[in-house]
């Protein structure tokens, strides 16, 4: 028996592409958050039987974990690389305006994958909730860090509350994603960005 035919005996089809099959599930989690996506949401968009997916990927619960790190590594990997930037007030150009440009892209769900999921997770999946609450905390104190560093540069005043500093930002970010949602513009938040970065001392 040939592959093709073991493949199609295990339920998958014969071309199947674990990163691309992985790419699939991402998209429907982003899109529906983790309760809103189903198994037969998932099968239907990987194009997989549940059997293949669980072989491949382990349960809805590890497949999503796994989306989600391929959200953080790939999508949402601006956040690093803004962090980097020179300056505070580069940081914070840049982590928003990154933001605001793949939050209302035309070709992802809108909104933040792992602010939707957070909000939109019932009592049953609550330990998934507090994974992506520990993420956002992870992305603030990421942030606070940066923060500290510009402080102890003198690049931020020496009497700037770095704590506050790194959850203004993130709010601002995590307004952003409900508003891409709720299908704000790219021009309506850019607006929104120019006002934050304004007001920057």
């Amino acid at each position: 028996m040939n592959s093709a035919q073991n493949a199609k005996r295990r339920g998958r089809p014969p071309a199947f592409n674990h990163d691309d099959a992985l790419e699939k599930a991402m998209q429907a989690f982003w899109e529906h958050g983790y309760e809103g996506t189903s198994m037969a949401v998932l099968m239907e968009t990987m194009g997989m039987n549940k059997p293949s997916i669980y072989a491949a990927f382990g349960n809805k619960e590890a497949l999503f974990r796994k989306a989600l790190q391929k959200y953080v590594s790939g999508p949402s990997a601006f956040v690093k690389d803004a962090v980097s930037e020179p300056t505070a007030r580069q940081v914070v150009s840049v982590l928003l305006t990154k933001a605001v440009e793949l939050l209302t892209a035309q070709n992802t769900p809108r909104g933040c994958m792992i602010v939707q999921g957070a909000l939109s997770c019932g009592p049953e999946s609550e330990h998934i909730q507090q994974e992506l609450i520990c993420y956002r905390s992870n992305f603030e104190g990421s942030l606070k860090e940066r923060f500290d560093l510009a402080k102890a540069n003198s690049d931020l005043p020496k009497d700037a509350n770095t704590a506050t500093l790194a959850k203004y930002v993130a709010i601002i970010h995590q307004g952003i994603s409900v508003q891409a949602t709720s299908g704000a513009t790219k021009n309506d938040l850019m607006a929104v960005i120019d006002v934050v970065m304004k007001n920057w001392q």
